[in-house]
């Protein structure tokens, strides 16, 4: 019995492509953020924010939490595409619905359980007395964030965040079969791009940009005083739902432990 199940586990392990699907995500990343360069108005942002992120950088403080965030991310990741994805990923084949509806799917319940976390765990949403505000508070240091600040978060934090999009993987992947590999390329790129974006020094408010500044501004007026809205990550859909949208007018709220962290 021991051995059959030993048989079966190993059927479904595929650390190949998982670690294929870990260099994917990295390359779309590194590519995608070379060919955007040649948008004049994502270029001028890019230097904003990386003459931003210098600044802050040069503080000891700042660049030790980088630091520790980078190493801590390695040991998270090395968990996830080692011990987690293998068993989620699949060579085979899938329709191109099915593949847009895993994305689609992905996203959103990720976003949706993000939502709850960040406003119920990690701020005072009304329910718990915000438990982990002490370990939030360490990312809303950063009242004015430029692009790299959605990594200066305390590391319970980047494990929980990596967390919450690989349970959604797990969950689905039990659920329905694996997902093809380009499903999860594509929806963890979307969702540590759009992470990144949030926290954007961003100016521009033309066509074809309205949709990024406003996302780009609505989590600064999140930032800006510990606010009780704008908690959803990938979208603002399920602040519009249950009525957190903060347009900048919210009261600042304490941040509780603050001192302690």
């Amino acid at each position: 019995m021991d051995s059959a199940w030993l048989a079966a586990l190993q059927a479904h392990y595929n650390w190949q492509l998982s670690l294929l699907t870990m260099v994917a995500i990295f390359a779309l990343t590194w590519a995608g953020g070379w060919i955007v360069q040649i948008v004049p108005t994502i270029r001028a942002a890019t230097r904003r924010n990386a003459d931003a992120y210098a600044e802050k950088m040069a503080k000891p403080n700042y660049a030790a939490n980088q630091r520790w965030n980078r190493k801590w991310s390695g040991v998270f990741l090395a968990v996830i595409f080692l011990g987690i994805i293998p068993f989620c990923v699949t060579w085979d084949q899938q329709p191109l619905w099915r593949v847009v509806r895993d994305m689609v799917v992905i996203l959103m319940f990720y976003d949706f359980i993000y939502y709850l976390t960040h406003r119920f765990l990690f701020h005072n949403g009304g329910w718990f007395d915000g438990p982990l505000m002490w370990m939030h508070a360490v990312h809303h240091r950063q009242h004015n964030p430029c692009r790299w600040d959605s990594s200066y978060i305390h590391p319970l934090e980047v494990a929980m965040g990596l967390g919450l999009y690989v349970f959604t993987i797990g969950l689905f992947a039990w659920a329905w079969g694996p997902f093809n590999f380009l499903t999860i390329v594509v929806t963890w790129f979307a969702f540590t791009s759009i992470n990144l974006h949030n926290h954007n020094l961003w100016e521009s408010d033309r066509f074809p940009f309205r949709y990024l500044n406003y996302l780009s501004v609505m989590h600064h007026n999140h930032h800006a005083r510990f606010t009780g809205g704008n908690y959803a990550t990938i979208s603002l859909l399920y602040d519009w739902m249950f009525g957190t949208l903060d347009y900048g007018d919210a009261p600042r709220k304490a941040i509780k432990g603050r001192k302690g962290v």
